[in-house]
């Protein structure tokens, strides 16, 4: 769930409800020659999102508990533009080559993904 203000909460999106992606044959990702270090980054930052919740719990000050949300916040950001790299290296230079309308198709997905990390 995500909190949409007031306490109120929303269900988090889904990769399944959102994405156009889903085909019964399997598909090697952008990220997949990386996804271990991925893998050991997102650990490390669930790793800081805990100890988020540790310094609430403990009554830590609240500026030392904004200072590590900065953090995590940052090290998202970082995670994701990495991604965002790796699929225009590996999704679009891949329909670029193909040619056709499929490169149009992926530059519009790439840039819906940016202005959706922009608006955070």
């Amino acid at each position: 769930m995500t909190t949409t203000g007031a306490g109120a909460t929303a269900p988090l999106e889904t990769v399944a409800e959102n994405s156009p992606h889903e085909s019964p044959e399997p598909t090697t990702h952008g990220y997949h020659k990386q996804k271990d270090e991925h893998l050991k980054r997102l650990r490390r930052i669930e790793g800081q999102i805990r100890g988020l919740q540790r310094m609430v719990d403990e009554d830590v000050y609240c500026i030392d508990i904004l200072t590590q949300v900065s953090a995590s916040t940052k090290a998202l950001q970082s995670f994701a533009l990495q991604l965002l790299e790796e699929h225009l290296r590996h999704c679009v230079a891949d329909a670029a080559l193909k040619g056709g309308t499929e490169i149009d198709a992926k530059v519009e997905e790439a840039t819906k993904a940016i202005g959706r990390l922009l608006r955070t």
